[in-house]
């Protein structure tokens, strides 16, 4: 059985660009439960709309992702930029996963300390793992 690793990394992206759309329905219980800090948590408690734009903003971005990856698997039309941009989805999952692994270890600011360490361990992981199903599918690609 030979897979498509993009349709794979496709669905992964769409399935997490939900997931953010449910927290904000969610609330700020959902905000806490999924690591985004006491600070979304409680802007969320008080109706205000920066958690929902922040979380919105990462949704939107990662059903681009998702689009690029079913749309470098063939599923649509190409769309453009696709190897460059399909690279630099990539690179992003991976060192944002590289990089929060040592975060909350080496740096003090607080977008970094807001959170946990273990959702900068659980996110970092998830990342990594996305950023090598694209990876797998890039090479296979191309």
């Amino acid at each position: 059985m030979n897979l498509d690793y993009l349709k794979i990394a496709g669905a992964l992206s769409f399935f997490v660009s939900l997931m953010h759309l449910a927290i904000i329905v969610g609330g700020a219980s959902w905000y806490r439960f999924f690591g985004a800090g006491e600070a979304m948590a409680l802007m969320a408690e008080q109706g205000l709309l920066q958690p929902t734009i922040i979380t919105l903003c990462i949704s939107a971005l990662l059903a681009v992702f998702g689009a690029y990856a079913w749309s470098g698997a063939g599923m649509f039309f190409e769309l453009p930029l696709l190897k460059p941009v399909l690279v630099l989805i990539t690179l992003v999952y991976l060192l944002r996963g590289v990089i929060g692994l040592f975060a909350p270890f080496i740096s003090t600011h607080p977008q970094v300390t807001q959170n946990s360490v273990s959702f900068w361990i659980y996110s970092s992981v998830i990342c990594l793992f996305f950023g090598l199903i694209h990876l797998k599918g890039l090479i296979d690609k191309w």
